[in-house]
């Protein structure tokens, strides 16, 4: 799962916590409390990252969570592994034609692989990494 970390600043004039990605300079948003400033946090990154891969661009790697002030903002696993795929697909220089050709699919497919809104079915994102290269591995751990 893709996690990001996050500064929380109180809002000290209206209230609430504006919300900052180290990683993600593009990325602000805020909420009334701590668990609405999450949940835009995670909004405001999918949104964002949707931009970056609709205008070809990288997604921004996440570093490790820094110091005080900070916390985690974990994306939803589905969107995490569309990021990976296209992250993957952009550094591998395959264009989605032909990506589209090795899966046996229409372009248009294609293109909803890539879209982080669309439910795309789990064995073809499994087969656009391995039509990449790549191979896809579950780990499941316990929570602390």
């Amino acid at each position: 799962m893709l996690s990001y970390p996050a500064k929380f600043t109180p809002d000290r004039k209206a209230g609430g916590y504006v919300v900052t990605f180290p990683d993600v300079p593009d990325g602000v948003t805020e909420g009334d409390t701590v668990s609405e400033a999450l949940d835009m946090a995670r909004d405001c990154l999918v949104t964002l990252f949707a931009v970056y891969m609709r205008e070809g661009r990288p997604i921004p790697e996440a570093s490790p969570l820094p110091a005080r002030g900070h916390r985690i903002v974990r994306l939803p696993f589905a969107v995490g592994l569309k990021i990976e795929l296209y992250s993957a697909w952009l550094k591998s220089g395959v264009r989605k034609a032909d990506l589209a050709r090795r899966l046996g699919i229409p372009r248009a497919n294609v293109e909803r692989l890539f879209n982080l809104r669309h439910a795309s079915r789990p064995e073809l994102i499994e087969d656009a990494f391995r039509a990449l290269g790549k191979e896809v591995d579950l780990l499941v751990r316990d929570v602390a």
